[in-house]
């Protein structure tokens, strides 16, 4: 399951004697190798567009999302699938982060968990993956035994397999229906994939998840109409949407928007009222 190939994400720095330098050095220059993660992102477009257009229509039918990684990946993977409840109003089951070392490794380093090339499979059982759901594999070397394993053989039993990797050709892709492998080049400190590699996996995962749901009509315009209203900005900026849209006074789009739960609920029932009151009106006049 390993290979002989070139690790990008291991070559040395393009800098070098970093302690040496001043801080506003140090930041330009971490700044800089930052300007190229988006460049490098825009060459994987085609790649990215493959994995969604495939997976919403499974969505769609039921199936669900599955991210799986270590370290940083593996956080990255679970951070953007917990956003998908509170940001589109969707249920936890629907995006599903799995990381390697369990909820532990989420704030502290589990050793050797991502070595296991059996318990990502094992992991993911426990939610029940089946063949009509999708798997996306994250880790910047591609060569993590935990990731590898798992995709292995989810792709085995048939269901969608994705990798996002810095290296190309890797053993990871090789165990992917649908390869993202986007080329950040050497990190500012070497080997420190959290870096550029870290923040191209997290601009991907956005651009992936925030598609898919605007595809499965979570967004109305350009605006979250199904996000959960946890707390008081996400009222008030609930309340706005439906005083722009419907043209009603500030204190009743509040009004209408807790009494129905969702802005697109509360703009729904609103146009329905409306047209039934024209109904109304339309028969009383005949």
């Amino acid at each position: 399951m390993t290979k002989n190939f070139t690790k990008i994400t291991e070559q040395p720095s393009l800098y070098d004697h970093l302690e040496k330098k001043p801080i506003c050095q140090l930041l330009e220059e971490i700044n800089a190798e930052d300007q190229k993660v988006a460049q490098a992102v825009q060459q994987v477009i085609p790649q990215i567009e493959r994995l969604v257009t495939q997976v919403v229509p499974r969505m769609q039918q039921g199936g669900r999302l599955f991210y799986i990684g270590a370290g940083t990946s593996g956080r990255l993977g679970v951070l953007d699938a917990s956003e998908i409840p509170p940001t589109f109003g969707m249920p936890s089951t629907l995006v599903v982060g799995v990381i390697a070392g369990g909820e532990k490794a989420l704030r502290c380093a589990v050793e050797n968990a991502e070595d296991d090339v059996r318990q990502g499979w094992v992991d993911l059982q426990e939610h029940g993956i089946s063949s009509c759901d999708t798997l996306v594999g994250i880790a910047a070397s591609g060569t993590t035994p935990y990731v590898i394993g798992a995709l292995h053989e989810a792709r085995r039993r048939g269901v969608l397999t994705a990798c996002i990797t810095s290296n190309p050709d890797s053993p990871l892709a090789d165990e992917a229906d649908v390869s993202i492998e986007v080329v950040v080049g050497p990190e500012y400190v070497t080997g420190s994939s959290r870096m550029k590699s870290g923040t191209a996996q997290k601009m991907i995962l956005n651009m992936i998840s925030t598609t898919l749901m605007i595809r499965l009509g979570r967004v109305r315009g350009n605006r979250m109409v199904n996000m959960q209203l946890t707390n008081h900005k996400l009222i008030e900026r609930g309340t706005r949407m439906i005083a722009d849209e419907l043209g009603m006074p500030f204190d009743k789009a509040q009004t209408l928007l807790l009494m129905h739960g969702s802005v697109e609920r509360a703009i729904e029932a609103a146009r329905q009222s409306t047209m039934l009151s024209n109904i109304k009106s339309n028969v009383r006049t005949e």
